[in-house]
């Protein structure tokens, strides 16, 4: 069943469906090695467009999804925020996710914590879900930190080794947040 998609809006943020515009903006974010020093790589140009084309699908099939950032204030994309249910099978599997990746010109501004806001709210309520999760690299401390403001808890018993990566990857051992409804 194919669901309109959801367009979710905060003061300074548009959460939305991807437009072939985003593609050159978000292909830059993903190849900037300081805003992809927690993934396996910097994103080719070809891999990124990929990426928007699974985005795309995914919103366009459920209605949610891993929408494009905008700002407001550019008027172009800054980047992605959304719920995603993981393709990989993790120990905590089923799931839905919360993630998130800003271009670094818009780094420290609160806008991730504003538009995952949004996005929770929405899993919440419109989705009516029980609970939303989110996990990173042990490296990753600010992701974490931007789980700990969104009142996510780490699950002490959910550091597990992300099924993707190889054994021995720096990145490998991964750390679990999880979020219940209220």
């Amino acid at each position: 069943m194919t669901m309109l998609p959801a367009v979710l809006e905060t003061d300074r943020l548009i959460l939305r469906q991807w437009r072939d515009a985003d593609r050159a903006p978000f292909a830059a974010l993903c190849a900037d090695p300081e805003v992809m020093a927690c993934f396996p790589a910097p994103l080719t140009r070809t891999e990124s467009d990929a990426m928007v084309d699974r985005c795309t699908d995914l919103i366009a099939e459920r209605g949610w999804g891993p929408w494009a950032v905008e700002a407001k204030a550019a008027g172009t994309c800054i980047g992605l925020i959304g719920l995603h249910v993981p393709a990989a099978t993790l120990p905590f599997s089923p799931c839905v996710e919360i993630s998130w990746r800003l271009a670094r010109a818009w780094w420290g501004q609160g806008l991730a914590s504003e538009g995952a806001r949004a996005a929770l709210g929405f899993g919440f309520g419109e989705l009516g879900l029980d609970e939303i999760v989110a996990f990173t690299t042990l490296a990753n401390v600010r992701s974490q930190a931007l789980m700990a403001r969104l009142g996510m808890a780490r699950d002490d018993a959910g550091d597990f080794d992300h099924p993707a990566l190889p054994t021995g990857h720096p990145l490998l051992r991964h750390c679990l947040y999880r979020l219940p409804r209220r």
